[in-house]
């Protein structure tokens, strides 16, 4: 019996008002509202969990004849690019092919009221242009949970009254798909490259031809059907593509000749189908996937070196790494299911992966797998086994160092957040209650000092001892001298923690009492905190933060505004909740807040205002083997000029495309390993609102009141991860702490959104300004 209609939301304001039903196989019937072409449509259902790129999988041909429902439930923010706009390869530069390949598409809730500098048109307009149908108002979690349980399942979208019996269910994956999206004749592309590559069509998307020739190389781009055994090229990569690698015979066939020579032996790289077909042509056996994996949050494994890499997915069908013959081996694992990532060769080489490396959408941790490639394309002497060419080259191109796995302690201090003041205290409670619960699971004796009765961290039971005593180095160096710790964790009790932790640093207080820090080193912490050092780093590896000087009198503060213009921001280095931090409009306003400032802190920052910006922030975590993941990104509701604590902020972000979000994604991976962070930080960043231009803000090298208000957003514990990382385990050694099975090293795909919105008690403080500013004034939040 058929069940009753689900309905979720109505349709936007004014628009769409024609009534669609999408009706799965089963009989389960989901009522919503028609947007794009007004047409019926059937395929195969299916769910893709990534929180941004709309525009590039719509376009992937892998997506043919495909229902793709989208889980994150507001789409169409950030509107659909220029069509016409061609990059230097004279490709569409915002899309992964010509046309929109997927059958339609099915969201919770659309958005026609698009706002982004790149947007020309909204997503309905562009699917109307493209007579692609499309079903809103669609409850997509109770459909993604039904295809998890039951598979992706067959499906049509009925418009308006048509009769549901003139269409059809009909199994796409029952024909050959990339007979309809292979060109038809051979294409060259940067026809002056140093080499060339074959890539053959068997559903490329357009950022492979564009990582492959931006390298300097000339790609032909063949038809699947084409012969290119008899072609003399310098490797060979096979693209991906959609359905069943099994209905692709003519390619296998061409693959099957190719692997049969003795001599000229020529480097290949496959991606998602072209893994595929490889692995049928040397013998191996595929299988379709219960719902297969598609997003951009898929945790991969290098079986030879052990790191865990971010990964984009699409696709349907799997390796069996059971049935690979001599000479090949696993190079890749899924995390989450366990299935085949990659294959290998032992001696030749030849190598190709399941996930995407090429990304758009999704994260481009595994772009230099193209690099590995076209090593081994230019270097033909080299003969470095495939499977520890690419773990070598994984582990030697990373910003960051691996540190040694410490000594597991029998006593810790942990510094809590300080007295009740703006900036600290209760909103660092969740931080530092969550590090007690990993270290006593760990059996390690907690030892806190915090002054503030009124926590959750000071209850009886929680910690085995507590200190009511300031957060003071005085006070902390009596506490270690009476309690003689193995170590001392600073990141869990905010600004006052840090702070009192570099100063005992920098008094030799840890050497002379023996005391190791646990997570991320003092001089990490150091190299974050003061600004000028910070603005070092950050050259050292072509990123910016905003031009700068960096003052410790009030003359070189007025002296470096004249240089920087007017209006200039001023930010106080180790300053509490952006205390004496703000944007200055005249020098004697400038002159009375740097005095302010200096006699709080060591050091200002004048930089070049970017008020109007917009604030954009990413909680990433990171453990001693520099595996490293974003755990949330959140925007700012107010631009950038009004400190975080007093701004409403969006979890995750609304107004990013995927080229900025992963942009900013790679940039704070970049960042926090090149500093060395160990356990969890935050990025802030300046997003220019009309162009990809960004700054680098500050890095947060500890848990700060974002990361409570993240961990609470997406269900990822990041304080008690990050006690467990500073004793030195690694992310793919944790489970995920809600499936208890897989693991920690992932990066939730969010199904719904968060706003956290600050409470200001302005009746205790009748005399504080009420404008809102760089420094903090609020007392709380609501989410």
């Amino acid at each position: 019996m058929a069940e009753e209609p689900l309905n979720r939301i109505s349709a936007p304001s004014g628009s769409h008002t024609t009534r669609a039903t999408l009706i799965l196989e089963d009989g389960t019937r989901y009522e919503g509202f028609s947007f794009g072409a007004a047409r019926s449509v059937s395929g195969e259902t299916v769910f893709q969990t990534g929180m941004v790129g709309y525009p590039e999988s719509l376009t992937d041909p892998s997506y043919t004849r495909q229902l793709l429902c989208l889980t994150f439930p507001m789409i169409g923010n950030y509107g659909v690019p220029d069509r016409s706009v061609k990059d230097a390869f004279d490709l569409p530069a915002f899309f992964e092919s010509d046309q929109i390949h997927a059958a339609a598409l099915i969201v919770n809730d659309l958005t026609d009221a698009h706002s982004h500098w790149n947007a020309a048109s909204s997503l309905s307009e562009w699917m109307e242009q493209e007579n692609v149908p499309g079903i809103g108002g669609i409850d997509t979690r109770a459909l993604t949970k039904k295809l998890r349980v039951s598979g992706s399942m067959l499906g049509k979208i009925i418009v308006g009254d048509e009769d549901e019996s003139s269409v059809e269910f009909v199994d796409p994956n029952k024909d050959n798909l990339v007979q309809g999206v292979s060109l038809k004749e051979p294409r060259v592309f940067n026809p002056d490259g140093d080499l060339t590559i074959i890539a053959v069509d068997v559903g490329i998307k357009y950022n492979q031809v564009r990582c492959l020739a931006s390298r300097g190389v000339t790609v032909k781009v063949v038809p699947f059907d084409y012969d290119f055994s008899a072609e003399e090229y310098d490797g060979l990569f096979l693209s991906n593509g959609p359905g069943d690698p099994a209905m692709c015979d003519a390619t296998i066939k061409t693959l099957q000749k190719v692997l049969a020579r003795t001599t000229n032996i020529k480097p290949i790289f496959g991606i998602c189908l072209g893994h595929q077909l490889m692995s049928i042509a040397i013998g191996a056996k595929t299988f379709k996937m219960t719902f297969g994996n598609r997003g951009h949050n898929q945790p991969c494994t290098n079986d030879q070196s052990g790191r865990c890499y971010i990964t984009s997915q699409n696709h349907g069908f799997a390796v069996d790494p059971a049935s690979l013959p001599k000479d090949w081996v696993p190079i890749f694992t899924n995390e989450n299911d366990g299935t085949n990532e990659g294959i290998a060769h032992t001696s030749l080489p030849y190598y190709t992966v399941q996930f995407h490396p090429e990304a758009t959408a999704g994260p481009q941790d595994l772009e230099c797998l193209f690099d590995v490639f076209l090593a081994r394309c230019r270097n033909t002497s080299d003969v470095t086994p495939m499977p520890k060419a690419i773990a070598t080259h994984l582990t030697t191109t990373s910003y960051g160092t691996i540190s040694a796995k410490p000594d597991t302690p029998s006593k810790v201090i942990v510094l809590g957040s300080g007295g009740l003041t703006i900036g600290q205290a209760g909103e660092f409670d969740y931080s530092g209650s969550q590090a007690i619960k990993a270290l006593k699971e760990e059996g390690v004796m907690t030892v806190l000092i915090n002054p503030n009765i009124a926590t959750v961290q000071t209850m009886k039971g929680l910690a085995d001892k507590v200190y009511f005593l300031p957060v003071t180095p005085e006070y902390v160096e009596k506490v270690i001298s009476h309690e003689r710790p193995d170590g001392l964790m600073l990141a869990f009790g905010g600004q006052t923690a840090l702070n009192c932790g570099v100063e005992l640093w920098k008094n030799g207080i840890f050497d002379k009492y023996d005391v190791k820090i646990y997570g991320t080193p003092v001089q990490a912490i150091v190299d974050t905190e003061d600004r000028e050092i910070f603005s070092r780093k950050l050259d050292e590896i072509n990123e910016l933060c905003c031009p700068n000087i960096a003052c410790t009198t009030v003359p070189e503060v007025m002296v470096a505004a004249e240089k920087i213009g007017y209006p200039v921001m001023m930010r106080s280095s180790f300053a509490l909740g952006g205390l004496g931090s703000g944007v200055v409009q005249t020098p004697d306003e400038l002159k009375e807040k740097a005095r302010v400032a200096l006699n709080n802190a060591p050091q200002v920052m004048l930089e070049r205002s970017l008020r109007g910006w917009k604030e954009v922030e990413y909680e990433v975590v990171r453990d001693r083997d520099d595996n490293t993941i974003t755990v949330c990104n959140m925007e700012n509701f107010d631009p950038l000029g009004i400190h975080t604590g007093e701004s409403i902020v969006v979890a995750p972000s609304q107004t990013l495309s995927n080229e900025e979000y992963n942009l900013l994604r790679t940039v704070a991976c970049k960042v926090v390993r090149h500093i060395g962070i160990v356990g969890e930080c935050n990025i802030q960043y300046a997003l220019n609102p009309e162009s990809c231009e960004y700054y680098i803000v500050e890095v947060n090298a500890r848990l700060s009141r974002s990361s409570a208000l993240a961990s609470k957003a997406t269900g990822y514990p990041l304080a008690y991860v990050a006690a467990k990382l500073g004793l030195g385990y690694t992310l793919p050694e944790l489970r995920n702490s809600v499936t208890k099975k897989t693991t920690a090293c992932f990066e939730p795909s969010l199904d719904y959104c968060v706003v956290k919105v600050p409470r200001w008690d302005l009746s205790k403080f009748p005399t504080v300004d009420k404008v809102l500013g760089t420094s903090m004034k609020s007392v709380g939040e609501v989410m």
